[in-house]
């Protein structure tokens, strides 16, 4: 199986999801089942269903981050460079077209989140950028048409 790259915070925040699920969701859940299952026949017993169905819901989701953390490759970021676009790094880009400039943090595909900013390295434009320098033009065919970018700026932060 391919190793799928992660940063630590990433990798720590998939650790800690999963161990609340299997000690607060799970457990929680439990004392659902048991409250709904007190109230008599559970062939029409709503809450029971409703408890059930979290129940399958948990369990799935522990499923899927255990099989994440099982795929994922920590990468050390603690000797990256500013010099080229390489997972981890903060990169600034402008729009050819419009001029918008808009930042992002290349990550991992399991942490990434376009509401912080943070892309994975295997999306169009992280694959795009992998391997460019400040001043490199980038094209991506995006779901609307191809777009151009041009490196502004490739930043050392920290991952959070």
């Amino acid at each position: 199986m391919k190793k799928i790259p992660i940063t630590k915070p990433g990798f720590d925040n998939l650790k800690k999801e999963l161990e609340y699920l299997k000690t607060v969701s799970l457990l929680e859940n439990i004392r659902d089942i048991e409250t709904a299952r007190a109230h008599g026949d559970i062939s029409e017993n709503a809450e029971y269903a409703a408890a059930k169905e979290r129940q399958s819901f948990i369990h799935g989701k522990m499923q899927e981050l255990e099989n994440n953390l099982a795929l994922s490759q920590v990468i050390d970021l603690k000797d990256l460079r500013d010099d080229r676009v390489v997972f981890g790094s903060t990169v600034r880009i402008e729009d050819v077209h419009t001029g918008k400039e808009i930042k992002y943090q290349l990550v991992g595909p399991f942490e990434s989140d376009i509401n912080k900013n943070k892309i994975s390295v295997t999306s169009p434009i992280g694959k795009a950028m992998i391997g460019k320098e400040v001043g490199d033009e980038v094209t991506v065919q995006a779901p609307g048409g191809i777009r151009e970018f041009q490196i502004v700026n490739i930043m050392i932060e920290e991952i959070l």
